[in-house]
């Protein structure tokens, strides 16, 4: 469980505010979707969480523990993959060694089947490898240390088309109701047939957070032929098939939701949001 409540952060005086009074509620064993766009705080909501930066004002608390206070047993629970990252120029074998103790769950059978998965073996050097084949191997370590909290941030940047596609397939396998896993990402698609959960930010506060489900029970999204009426659409954008739309929902979840064209109508038009919409 996350629960974020009336937080306030900026990074200083001179910069305006990420987050006012912001709220967000997550309930474990979901795979969320954090969208925005640049400089809405999505990085920066994990880090919060992560307890690497600290509220100014509100709460943050993570499975009952308050992050800021980094206690061990918080640590043990939670792994961070960010965007950018270093790794010691060791055998994998030498930095399981070194940081599996520090999650007690750790599964060195876990970490092969990842390793597997991306086509990589558990004796690879960490300093031969590309940084393609680097984040594999940390996002596999991640999925070992079986914390009940696991943030990625920008987690496809870097991979091949092939390697998305394993990615989606590791993220899956290795899903269970005790964890959450929130991915932050700009690369809508990779993840849209991944998450069950959406959260959006905007400005300083939350757009959206909603089950994949529900939003499609309420919104339709369809490509139609070009020149074909689309006076119905809540939203539309011309795609080189035709003209993509999202219009209200019929109840019954029978379309797959389109994460990109949602973000960008609800971009366009955050009134989509008020109860009269989502029916």
């Amino acid at each position: 469980m996350i629960k974020v409540q009336y937080l306030n952060f900026a990074y200083g005086a001179a910069y305006p505010p990420v987050f006012e009074d912001f709220n967000l509620e997550l309930r474990s064993g979901s795979i969320v979707g954090l969208l925005g766009k640049n400089g809405t705080g999505k990085s920066t909501l994990l880090y919060l969480l992560a307890g690497m930066l600290l509220p100014q004002r509100g709460t943050v608390a993570v499975n009952e523990h308050q992050p800021a206070e980094r206690t061990p047993q918080f640590l043990s629970e939670l792994f961070l993959v960010p965007e950018e990252f270093e790794l010691p120029e060791v055998p994998l074998s030498r930095f399981v060694a070194l940081y599996s103790p520090y999650y007690p769950n750790f599964s060195c059978e876990v970490l092969g089947e990842c390793l597997h998965e991306f086509e990589l073996t558990p004796d690879v050097h960490l300093a031969r490898l590309s940084m393609g084949q680097r984040k594999k191997v940390f996002m596999s370590f991640a999925l070992a240390a079986q914390t009940r909290l696991l943030l990625l941030d920008e987690p496809t940047n870097g991979l091949d088309i092939p390697s998305k596609a394993q990615f989606r397939s590791v993220i899956s396998r290795h899903m269970n109701d005790d964890r959450t896993i929130v991915i932050s990402t700009h690369q809508v698609r990779d993840v849209e047939m991944l998450i069950d959960h959406v959260v959006m930010l905007s400005g300083t506060g939350l757009l959206l957070s909603e089950s994949v489900q529900r939003l499609s029970e309420c919104f339709d999204f369809a490509v139609r032929p070009a020149g074909d009426d689309v006076s119905d659409a809540l939203y539309a954008e011309p795609t080189l098939s035709g003209t993509a739309v999202m219009t209200r929902g019929t109840g019954l979840g029978d379309t797959p939701v389109s994460l990109e064209l949602l973000f960008n109508a609800l971009s366009h038009n955050p009134k989509l949001l008020q109860p009269e919409a989502l029916v």
